[in-house]
């Protein structure tokens, strides 16, 4: 495995970890549906709802990850979101929010942005 997705691995495992201690159900991780993906599908137990969580993973702060959610990455996840909830029959409210995570030597530092965006932006 190339080191860079070896990073982005290790950085979706210790974002669903960080969303578990943080009152979180993980139900799924790297969620597919044809060729679209939502790295962690979960529940936030507090807010009763369904989160579509995307997880942009850096070592060089000078780059700015979410610049790297486009509208099209956005309407993707939207799609996505759309098939798992409505063939799971989910009655939860949905949102859509991104964790950044950072490394610094072996420190790892996470940055959650709830309500990132909205399924009709």
């Amino acid at each position: 495995m190339a080191e860079h997705n070896a990073f982005g691995a290790e950085a979706e495992r210790r974002v669903a970890q960080f969303l578990a201690e943080n009152e979180y159900k993980i139900l799924k991780r790297n969620w597919r549906y044809l060729q679209l993906e939502i790295d962690i599908i979960a529940e936030d137990l507090l807010s009763k709802e369904i989160v579509m969580v995307e997880v942009k993973a850096r070592t060089n702060p000078m780059v700015d990850p979410l610049e790297s959610i486009t509208q099209k990455k956005r309407k993707n996840l939207v799609t996505a979101a759309d098939y798992f909830i409505t063939s799971n029959e989910i009655a939860l409210e949905c949102r859509f929010d991104i964790v950044l995570v950072e490394r610094k030597q072996n420190e790892w530092t996470f940055e959650h942005l709830k309500n990132a965006f909205l399924a009709f932006e």
